[in-house]
């Protein structure tokens, strides 16, 4: 057995800091009750709770916890939300209905308001549910005219974005409306719409995006 003293000066510790760790061993682990919460939630999440929902999840229980505090205590227990990558929507299935020009040719700068729109179609996960928004931008100054959200992605929920963003105005073919070559823009719906209005359908060439050509 060696003297407490000699331990210690070869330790280089003080006497004073040997019987403070000590008295910590003696001491639960802080925010003990704390961790295993936000372990429960963590997990009845699957997983997909971070930090801030974790909190709410918490708060609804009853703790009384800062967004600090629980993103601390999830990086030591080393709890990581899943991130689940958005997909990108493809709605080409074919020449199913009707295509047409790439008009545009990649001129996205406009002059002037009313002269070309763009529209397309985007999926995402809420909730652990698809939803669809359909947009309708002026290029002019990128401004959204109109929009239309849906759990399907149906030409109905295209064709009345579309509709709005037209309202009961005439074009007289100042207007290009440029799109993918998805099946929702080469439906009739979505051509009579045009047709209707007098404005000019264009189409990015097949297997590029919307806004590269």
């Amino acid at each position: 057995m060696h003297d407490l003293d000699d331990l210690l000066a070869v330790a280089g510790l003080a006497r004073s800091t040997y019987y403070y760790q000590l008295k910590c061993l003696d001491k639960p682990a802080k925010h003990a009750d704390l961790k295993s919460a936000i372990a429960d939630s963590f997990k009845e999440s699957k997983a997909c709770y971070g930090y801030r929902k974790v909190r709410l999840d918490l708060q609804a229980q009853g703790w009384k916890v800062s967004k600090k505090l629980v993103l601390k205590l999830m990086k030591e227990l080393g709890l990581k939300s899943k991130v689940r990558r958005r997909k990108k929507y493809s709605s080409y299935q074919g020449n199913t209905g009707k295509t047409a020009p790439n008009l545009l040719e990649r001129q996205f700068e406009v002059a002037q308001p009313d002269t070309v729109y763009v529209s397309d179609v985007t999926e995402f996960a809420v909730a652990g549910c698809k939803l669809y928004l359909s947009p309708v931008m002026d290029l002019f100054d990128r401004s959204i005219l109109s929009y239309t959200f849906s759990t399907s992605p149906t030409t109905a929920f295209t064709a009345s974005s579309l509709e709005m963003a037209l309202g009961n105005r005439q074009f007289d073919k100042k207007l290009l409306v440029h799109t993918d070559q998805g099946i929702h823009y080469q439906h009739f719906s979505w051509r009579e719409l045009l047709a209707e209005h007098g404005a000019v359908q264009s189409m990015s060439r097949k297997g590029n995006s919307l806004l590269t050509g």
